[in-house]
């Protein structure tokens, strides 16, 4: 565990412990660069010790980084820090997929489609770049307040592999959404992906999973062998247009199912218009295959005999000869399995114990020219793979780190990769007026840009009534690249939503008129002579300055009037107030 106040690569400041599973410890922490709120993942202790997983996990986190799409959560950092392996991943502030069936227990049609559709926009995205997830479930889900969808986790799931069967906690939350395929382990396609999205739009419309079990094996041989609930039996609000989506996702057999995530978006995008409300159960073209190898034997009956002496002696003797031939079988049987397992024993163990390479400890080369710290390693014996990388920490040319990571010992031969450094990243300025500032401003935040928001005056601000968040105007034109760190200012319309101090501010009855014509609000004018202010002056006014305007409310004024007589006048209850 990581105390709170620690820093992580001396820029993570770990401020709390926010989940723990399987895999791993997630922290919510201060990136003490960027002054903003990020997710730390912490791989467990017991799988950061396993060199191959790591290596994998660091691998294909940093491919996951390069997906960007707003359904999946963003990795910006992965690493290695006293001997802890991190990912740093945009800290999203809300619940778990898995959290909000628990609470509300069954989903209604239009949230399990809305989530739907969100998860096939990002899975589409991933699949696009050549990357499945291979552990799709409510728990890798996040939604925000707003309803965004968010999937996280997909280094993880992909570095996991054989590594997961060993690690009950986690295999028991992943498996009750595992595609057959992936459980009898003929390996995974963008089908899989689609399969346990069918499990998963299951359980939303039903509240549970469809398969249950005491083991993990259990379950899994569930999803080879067992058909799939029918969800209109738990659920009868379901239509059959909707059930035939989840069984075509779900089904057993890969080529049964969508070919991919946009043609299971095309047909729930019509789910539920009212010509397919009665459509027929989906049939398959292809049988729906099964993928357990076992085969189930069926014995036979032995017929009793007669109760006689000598037929009873004979059916004893014969008996006892097919003993012992079957024991002399056995016997060869098992010499000969023992003579494979010793081989295997001396191919797998033994003769690359004594063929195996040295060890030998990665140099540090952060900091050095690229050409520099190849001719380094491989002076130390090992082979290079240079890769070019954004930095804005790093000068051009000079190594960022190596993987594996500095001071790890690795064989003799083995390939390092060195990131080198191609120089600060350029951000491309696009068109952000008529947008969000709040989502912009987010927006170029994470890409390391100083983003400032200011007011600035319109000519007719009432056109601008409930847009007073949109962008009018920005400091830097489209199309211009800036390097992180750099200013870029957002401007939204000055529009007034508080009453202003109308006496101290000097104004005059036809300002006010305009004022409130401008807001769309009615005034009451009323007059009182005196002969100390300049005629037609506002004396008082209601509502009182600093209070909130609402649109159409009435504002009453006391403006100044030149006395005509000598007479005394009696001050008006509003300016008394």
């Amino acid at each position: 565990m990581i105390a709170k106040g620690e820093l992580v690569n001396d820029r993570y400041e770990i401020e709390k412990l926010i989940g723990e599973g399987g895999m791993a410890n997630v922290y919510l922490a201060k990136d003490t660069i960027l002054d903003r709120k990020v997710a730390v993942k912490v791989l467990r202790g017991d799988l950061a010790g396993d060199e191959k997983f790591v290596r994998r996990f660091q691998r294909e986190a940093l491919a996951a980084s390069s997906l960007s799409h707003p359904n999946i959560v963003e990795i910006y950092d992965v690493g290695e820090d006293n001997g802890n392996f991190y990912i740093v991943m945009e800290y999203i502030d809300g619940k778990t997929l898995k959290q909000l069936i628990k609470k509300r227990g069954v989903l209604t049609l239009p949230e399990t489609i809305d989530i739907m559709m969100q998860l096939l926009d990002a899975l589409a995205t991933a699949h696009d770049s050549y990357i499945i997830h291979r552990d799709i479930k409510p728990q890798n889900i996040m939604i925000k307040d707003s309803g965004l969808v968010k999937i996280t986790d997909f280094g993880i799931a992909m570095a996991l592999n054989s590594a997961q069967l060993t690690q009950t906690n986690s295999v028991m939350g992943s498996v009750h959404y595992l595609p057959p395929e992936q459980a009898s382990g003929k390996g995974s396609t963008i089908r899989s992906d689609i399969y346990s999205l069918g499990i998963l739009m299951f359980e939303m419309l039903t509240g549970r999973v469809p398969f249950k079990g005491d083991s993990a094996v259990e379950i899994a041989l569930k999803h080879m062998k067992e058909q799939l609930p029918s969800v209109r039996e738990i659920n009868p609000v379901v239509p059959q247009s909707v059930e035939n989506i989840i069984l075509k996702a779900a089904a057993k057999n890969p080529k049964n199912r969508y070919k991919d995530v946009r043609d299971m978006k095309d047909d729930l995008k019509t789910c539920l218009d009212e010509d397919r409300q009665n459509e027929p159960k989906i049939t398959f073209k292809y049988p729906e295959t099964d993928f357990s190898d076992t085969k189930t034997v069926t014995l036979k009956e032995t017929k009793k005999q007669p109760k006689e002496d000598k037929p009873v002696v004979k059916q004893i003797t014969e008996d006892d000869k097919i003993e012992k031939g079957n024991k002399k079988k056995m016997i060869i049987i098992s010499s000969i399995i023992g003579v494979l397992i010793l081989a295997f024993v001396l191919i797998v163990i033994v003769i690359p114990k004594l063929t195996e390479k040295d060890e030998i400890k990665v140099p540090d080369v952060y900091g050095m020219e690229i050409s520099e710290a190849e001719d380094l390693l491989k002076k130390n014996g090992f082979k290079i793979d240079s890769k070019k990388r954004a930095s804005d920490d790093v000068d051009e040319n000079l190594v960022i780190e190596t993987d594996p990571g500095k001071n790890r010992y690795v064989k003799e031969g083995s390939t390092i990769t060195i990131y080198y450094s191609s120089g600060s990243q350029k951000i491309e300025i696009e068109d952000y007026t008529g947008q969000n500032v709040y989502e912009v401003k987010a927006k170029l935040e994470l890409l390391g840009l100083t983003v400032n928001v200011e007011e600035k005056e319109v000519e007719d601000s009432s056109s601008y009534k409930d847009k007073e968040d949109e962008i009018i105007d920005q400091s830097v034109e489209e199309g211009e690249k800036l390097s992180s760190g750099e200013v870029i200012t957002l401007y939204i319309p000055k529009i007034l939503s508080v009453y202003p101090d109308m006496v101290s501010e000097g104004w005059s009855e036809q300002r006010a008129t305009e004022f409130c014509e401008e807001y769309g609000l009615t005034i009451n004018v009323q007059y009182k002579e005196t002969a100390d202010v300049e005629e037609g002056m506002v004396l008082a006014q209601d509502p009182k300055p600093g209070e909130e305007v609402f649109d159409g409310e009435t504002v009453k004024i006391v403006v100044s009037k030149m006395p005509t007589t000598t007479t005394t006048t009696t001050s008006s209850s509003l300016e008394a107030e």
